[in-house]
């Protein structure tokens, strides 16, 4: 792990949590069933204190460097473990940090602890890269609304506490007619199924016939809920690029350990130079790759502008989760057709590195952000606009 913008304290303390990860999180991960919340697994991380380190101070404000620091120390020991945390963190952060706090206090300490399953329900089965094209219903009723429609590939689905629901209050207005609720797991009209995805993570879909949600489950204000999206993508972008660079470094260090042992073609298979070269770009992509991370989630912690923000987070994701896919594809070919077989933590690494480069803003969504932030720049204020 790089030392950049990490003090010696956060190194310790990213020593502490593989050890963490290895003796207790790991086998708590394996005996999990695959496709569903691992709920001993979420109460052992908050027993540890590690979902509590996802927010700085009182609870009301993100640690971006704290989230990548711990998704991408947890991504090299098990990414089951990795991942609970991050959808944690994803499906919280919207209320706990942009809500009232009457909002905060009822989740705060069960979010902390592991015992309160949150979820980001944003993505529609038409509404994915394009967001703001969100169909699912907020009618008005009385004082409150209900919601009426479908989410799909919701993480933590249907198995949540409480969900960050994202819903259209005003029809024909696309970004600026979305409204973010907090929405009880329990509630009635709320059900749902599971999705049984290439990677086994608890993804499912929600059916809304009628949810009530009141004036006091609004997130923010009313219309105002896209921007809220978008802001807790920024802080967790990063740290998809994190998990990413965990994920990468395992494979590398496996890439390493096999071919610096295995014997082929008359000596050690590191010998070769297509090897070794290979092993190089690997390693210089990790770094890299590690860098854009941290510098962007340094960035964050430091208030910089949100335009930086958001370009630093969306150059961090493209290049971290596409240089793991190329990463863990190198390692498994370096590895041969054992890396391919069940069991195998390349054969695991090999489905989990896939998703990162779709979900929380697709590479080309990056790529588009990017570059629009350069053109914006390039105009001066009179070319920054409405995101939305």
């Amino acid at each position: 792990m790089s030392a950049f913008a990490l003090t010696a304290e956060q190194l310790a303390y990213a020593r502490e949590v593989r050890e963490i990860a290895a003796r207790e999180l790991l086998p708590l991960a394996e005996r999990g069933a695959e496709g569903h919340v691992n709920r001993p697994l979420l109460e052992a991380l908050g027993k540890h204190g590690l979902l509590g380190r996802l927010f700085a101070g009182s609870g009301r404000s993100a640690a971006a460097m704290e989230l990548c620091l711990l998704r991408e120390t947890l991504a090299t020991v098990s990414t089951e473990a990795e991942t609970a945390l991050a959808l944690q963190a994803l499906g919280s952060y919207p209320f706990l940090l942009f809500g009232t706090e009457s909002q905060a206090q009822r989740y705060r300490d069960g979010v902390a602890a592991g015992t309160v399953i949150a979820s980001f329900a944003l993505s529609e089965a038409e509404a994915g890269s394009d967001a703001a094209a969100l169909q699912l219903r907020a009618e008005p009723d009385g004082n409150g609304w209900r919601l009426t429609g479908e989410k799909t590939w919701i993480s933590n689905a249907p198995e949540a506490d409480v969900y960050t629901v994202f819903a259209r209050t005003t029809a024909d207005a696309r970004a600026r007619g979305i409204t973010a609720f907090v929405v009880a797991g329990d509630s009635a009209g709320l059900t749902g199924e599971h999705l049984d995805m290439l990677a086994p993570h608890a993804i499912g879909r929600l059916v809304f016939d009628g949810v009530r949600v009141e004036r006091a489950d609004v997130v923010g204000e009313v219309d105002a809920g896209f921007k809220i999206a978008m802001r807790t993508l920024d802080v967790l972008r990063p740290s998809v690029g994190a998990f990413a660079v965990g994920m990468a470094q395992a494979a590398l260090d496996a890439a390493i350990a096999h071919t610096t042992g295995r014997q082929a073609f008359g000596g050690v298979l590191s010998d070769q130079q297509a090897v070794s070269h290979l092993l190089a770009e690997m390693a210089t992509r990790v770094e890299a790759s590690r860098l854009l991370v941290y510098a962007a989630a340094s960035a964050y912690d430091s208030g910089a502008p949100a335009a930086q923000l958001t370009r630093q987070a969306a150059m961090a994701k493209l290049f971290a989760t596409e240089s793991a896919q190329f990463v863990v594809d190198a390692a498994v070919q370096l590895h041969g057709a054992r890396a391919l077989q069940r069991g195998h933590l390349l054969e695991r690494l090999y489905r989990d590195v896939r998703a990162p480069r779709i979900y929380e803003g697709a590479s080309e969504v990056q790529r588009t952000i990017i570059g629009r932030s350069l053109v914006q720049t390039a105009a001066g204020p009179a070319g920054q606009g409405d995101r939305a």
